[in-house]
């Protein structure tokens, strides 16, 4: 079994088998036998899941998970993995993504090159297509905002919100498995792709902004029966 998989099966086999946040695990010597590993590489592997704060090991208790105070990059491997995640955190997240990808729009305006521009128009040409064969558009809207994000030239800002998309790779085929929402969606992005190419960040920010909205609104319509911040449908 390969490094990667590893991390992610043993987080999902952790969280089966803990039955609730807080829970204890498996030790180290079952966990290696259910898995056909070493008990080195099984405790290496912890300890990655316990720098994302997945579990915490405690001497002479045994090994306890922590999904509530996991990292976005945990919750990223959470979804990967097929785990199911906190309605909460995922509107939180929603949230927290649109926030960032406002700024986004703005230095992208400032920043972009002709390669991102074309980048973009590749990616609404292959929407084109996919709306033309009545197919989703979660792979294409990932690849438009991350490509704005990419526009900012900056590494780091696009390595944050590349988290977020990871952590909604299950979630992006249910929001666009509606014919209504994908056109409307791909009429937005036509917007904010001409008022990036006309160098207009307020335009491209209030674009973005109105544009993330719906998403927002979706995710909150889903949790109305779950406590929520007061101020969660503010930009």
């Amino acid at each position: 079994m390969s490094e990667k998989n590893l991390l992610s099966d043993l987080a999902a086999h952790l969280y089966a088998s803990s039955g609730e946040d807080g829970g204890r695990t498996p030790s180290e010597r079952e966990l290696a036998e259910h898995f056909g590993v070493s008990r080195g590489q099984i405790r290496e592997t912890l300890a990655v899941l316990e720098a994302m704060r997945i579990v915490e090991r405690r001497a002479k208790s045994g090994i306890y998970l922590t999904q509530h105070f996991a990292s976005v990059d945990a919750l990223a491997l959470f979804a990967k993995a097929g785990l199911p995640l906190d309605p909460i955190q995922i509107y939180e997240t929603v949230e927290l993504r649109k926030i960032h990808e406002i700024k986004a729009a703005e230095l992208a305006s400032q920043r972009a090159t002709d390669e991102n521009f074309a980048r973009l128009e590749q990616v609404i040409a292959r929407s084109e297509q996919r709306i033309g064969r009545n197919e989703p558009l979660g792979e294409e809207d990932r690849d438009f905002h991350l490509e704005i994000v990419r526009a900012t030239q900056n590494t780091v800002f696009y390595n944050v919100c590349s988290v977020y998309y990871a952590m909604g790779i299950r979630r992006l085929p249910i929001y666009f498995s509606d014919p209504a929402r994908c056109s409307q969606s791909h009429a937005e992005h036509i917007q904010i792709f001409e008022a990036l190419r006309r160098r207009d960040g307020n335009l491209a920010q209030a674009l973005m902004s109105a544009h993330l909205q719906g998403a927002e609104g979706y995710w909150k319509g889903l949790i109305s029966g779950r406590q929520i911040p007061a101020q969660a449908g503010a930009a």
